[in-house]
């Protein structure tokens, strides 16, 4: 795992050919999700929706997530200037480290890492519209029928640091309840929390 977390700029042997065997593994794992996931669902439909999941930015949120820029080993000049925040340094270092877990543990313990720490992307999934998230639908189906915007907050972080859940509600007007969302980041709380209320809406179903 020290390996994983091991950048260019610290040593010559580093976590660079981990990311490359952790980038092919979250591929294919996401890939493999979506694929049961959304039967119905077009070539290209999957394509875009795996795009999202993977995308540097998803993966570097999730690595905030986790801290895991405390545990990154840089070089004196990465160290200076801010590496451990950098969002393809995040990113690569958690490819890497899903490399290392498929090596030490396998691929069965592999997907079911990936798929716990992307659960809250997967949630806010549909086909309704594969390049806006859930709380962009939700804003827009409010904003058409002239009503407020919606209101988010965090009512609750449970976990050690380097494993933290947020708990975040969404409240909306039409709605008599607020809906809810958790996630390994405020962000992903807060779009399951909006794919919830779009549920609640009647706008989209669980099963889209």
């Amino acid at each position: 795992m020290v390996l994983a977390l091991t950048h260019r700029s610290f040593a010559g042997r580093n976590n660079e050919r981990l990311e490359f065997l952790g980038d092919a593994i979250l591929n294919f794992v996401a890939g493999e999700a979506l694929f049961d996931r959304f039967p119905l669902a077009r070539e290209g439909q999957l394509s875009r929706l795996r795009a999202r999941l993977v995308k540097g930015e998803t993966l570097a949120v999730l690595a905030r997530g986790f801290d895991l820029g405390d545990y990154l080993r840089l070089g004196s000049g990465e160290l200076k200037s801010g590496g451990f925040r950098r969002e393809s340094i995040l990113a690569d270092a958690l490819e890497a480290l899903i490399g290392a877990i498929y090596l030490d543990a396998g691929i069965d313990v592999a997907r079911e890492r990936v798929l716990a720490w992307l659960a809250g992307e997967f949630e806010g999934l549909t086909l309704v519209d594969t390049n806006k998230d859930p709380k962009t639908r939700l804003q827009e189906f409010l904003q058409s029928r002239g009503c407020e915007l919606p209101r988010y907050e965090v009512v609750d972080i449970q976990g050690e640091p380097h494993c933290r859940t947020f708990f975040v509600e969404c409240e909306v007007t039409l709605l008599n309840e607020k809906s809810r969302g958790q996630g390994v980041s405020r962000r992903i709380a807060e779009q399951v929390a909006a794919a919830a209320a779009l549920i609640a809406l009647g706008v989209e179903n669980g099963n889209d």
